[in-house]
């Protein structure tokens, strides 16, 4: 067994930031590559996202603030300048999809999880160096956000945009009339939630409670305390195909909002909730320990793929159940997600973890880092474990 200890977690923690500070940056373009392959080898004229380049940012923010390092805030600055000279759009306000390896614009839609992703990193960044651009560029993208994506007639927001903010066809996560999706959701409320740490905004605060409660009542299957997956501008869903990963993650990011909102009402409502949560997504562990990624109830169909970022976020799913609940069985399944994580998906010869593993235990050679293969997920969850464990 793995040790589950707050050293255990702080040494994979500073693994995973060195292998992002070796592989990561591109000494000639400047910023991030875009993609560096299972041999660590960069492909030098990959595209760059802005999910990738946000996250990275606020990962080396959290890891400056937490370890107080300096080469952590020279990355961190590194992302920042990347995200603000390559991605904003000048004419139209938000950020850009994706841009090409030299910087120029790529696919310039507005997706909002895209623009969520920049706020998130914008508000850890100035969390720790106070520079006032950077909020000021998060109360940017609130405000776009808010012109254009929130829906007041039906409450939530609408998925992406073209360039200008007009409508669009393409989506990315989904296609119409699927225009709302519980992904883009789970992760504006927790752009929101970071931002209103630094910016207790009455607007914002206002936003963001109300958000976490349209996924609550809305994506949230009151039936089976799992979450749907897309939905219409009536929050008509789809389908009711479950994300195990995205249960989980849920069940602790929620439950967090509440508490930084300091409304005990609410604490107490998302208590219930996240316990719910982690008790539905339990049925999606495998023998091993692992969650599958996803369930069909329509099709019986069973997709047993693990994910790194599942991996990562079931244990603090679970660890965050056993902190409300005080129940063994939770701190089991916090531990024994740890133990499958070390043994399948940390590379212990090339570094950093696998993006995917079969359930045979086998390693797919996919990409170390990509479009959406960031340090946020694992980073984030060895803190938090390393935070939490400490705690205990």
């Amino acid at each position: 067994m793995a040790a589950f200890t707050p050293e255990a977690f702080k040494e994979e923690l500073i693994n995973i930031l060195s292998y992002w500070e070796k592989y990561g940056p591109d000494p000639e373009k400047g910023g991030f590559y875009g993609q560096v392959n299972y041999d660590n080898q960069p492909v030098k004229d990959s595209p760059r996202s802005v999910v990738l380049t946000g996250r990275i940012l606020w990962t080396y923010s959290l890891a400056h603030r937490l370890l107080k390092q300096a080469n952590y805030l020279t990355l961190a600055d590194r992302a920042y300048q990347q995200l603000v000279k390559n991605f904003f759009d000048p004419e139209h306000g938000g950020v850009y999809w994706s841009v090409n390896a030299d910087g120029s614009p790529l696919e310039t839609k507005k997706q909002i999880y895209g623009n969520a992703f920049a706020m998130y990193g914008l508000s850890e960044y100035y969390r720790v160096t106070h520079h006032q651009p950077a909020l000021d560029q998060a109360k940017a993208l609130f405000d776009v956000i808010e012109k254009h994506a929130f829906d007041p007639i039906n409450g939530g927001y609408r998925e992406a945009f073209a360039r200008d903010w007009s409508k669009t066809d393409d989506y990315i996560l989904s296609k119409s009339p699927w225009n709302k999706s519980m992904n883009t959701h789970l992760h504006l409320v927790e752009a929101y939630t970071n931002l209103y740490s630094v910016w207790p905004d009455k607007k914002l605060r206002k936003q963001t409670a109300d958000m976490l409660e349209a996924i609550v009542t809305r994506i949230v299957n009151p039936e089976t305390n799992t979450m749907r997956l897309f939905f219409d501008e009536q929050w008509k869903p789809k389908d009711n195909i479950i994300s195990y990963g995205h249960d989980i993650e849920a069940s602790w990011l929620l439950f967090e909002t509440a508490e930084i909102l300091h409304d005990e009402e609410l604490i107490a409502k998302l208590k219930k909730v996240s316990i719910a949560m982690a008790n539905a997504a339990s049925k999606g562990l495998a023998a091993d320990g692992a969650l599958n990624y996803e369930y069909d109830p329509a099709t019986k169909h069973l997709q047993t793929d693990r994910a790194w970022w599942v991996a990562a976020e079931q244990m603090v799913g679970f660890y965050n159940a056993y902190q409300l609940t005080k129940e063994e069985q939770f701190e089991v399944k916090a531990a024994r997600s740890w133990d499958y994580v070390v043994d399948k998906f940390v590379d212990h010869e090339k570094g950093e973890w696998h993006g995917t593993v079969k359930a045979d235990g086998t390693p797919v050679k996919g990409d170390k880092i990509n479009f959406w293969k960031c340090p946020y997920h694992n980073a984030r969850a060895c803190a938090e474990m390393l935070r939490r464990v400490s705690k205990a």
